[in-house]
């Protein structure tokens, strides 16, 4: 089964395939933001129609073309349970990446053990070191899952490229779960230097997943 993701002005922007044993579920485009030199963009269940709460199983925010000031920074997430606040939920992580030059004279893959977390508090990055150049930019996307439980922790992915300052194509994977059984309904995204000089981030809900 396959099914297909379209936005509000009925424009193809993803691909779905459902996994063995499940459905692909509807796609809602619940809020878009567009970040014009903002320090940080901030999705509220319940504030400017954003949702975040048992409506859907899935979330899904999709980062475009999100641009820097500074060059270098890092974009990153963290949350807050309900009735929480300072953005610094417990989170448990892996991150891994993948990298080639234009030059083609460097390439790697490994883990990064600088940028996981192990039962910490801080913003967890998602893809590191983007370039400010006036054509450079990272996009991506994240999956949270079961975020109005009261009984799990909860799971999120990522996966995203980007133009790193020193003129290389990064991929990066994270995964790793909030520890709190507390229900999560708002959640934060910055760049761990500066403030995000351009990009939209939109969330979607994924209904009938679960």
């Amino acid at each position: 089964m396959t099914g297909i993701i379209s936005d509000n002005v009925g424009r193809t922007s993803g691909l779905i395939k459902a996994a063995s044993g499940g459905g692909g579920g509807v796609w809602t485009l619940i809020k878009t933001l567009t970040a014009s030199g903002d320090s940080d963009l901030s999705f509220v269940d319940g504030t400017d129609d954003v949702v975040l709460d048992s409506t859907y199983p899935i979330y899904v925010f999709k980062t475009i073309n999100a641009h820097p000031s500074d060059d270098q920074a890092a974009i990153a997430f963290q949350a807050n349970a309900v009735g929480g606040s300072g953005y610094n939920e417990t989170i448990t992580s892996s991150i891994f990446q993948a990298n080639h030059a234009e030059a083609d004279d460097g390439s790697g893959l490994g883990y990064h053990t600088s940028y996981d977390q192990a039962q910490g508090t801080g913003f967890q990055r998602l893809y590191h070191y983007v370039g400010n150049d006036n054509d450079q930019s990272t996009s991506g996307e994240l999956w949270l899952f079961g975020l109005s439980s009261t009984t799990y922790v909860k799971h999120f992915i990522s996966r995203g490229s980007m133009a790193h300052a020193a003129d290389y194509a990064y991929e990066y994977y994270v995964a790793g779960y909030f520890n709190t059984t507390s229900a999560i309904d708002e959640i934060q995204f910055a760049f761990t230097a500066g403030t995000i000089d351009a990009g939209k981030i939109k969330l979607y809900g994924l209904k009938d997943s679960a």
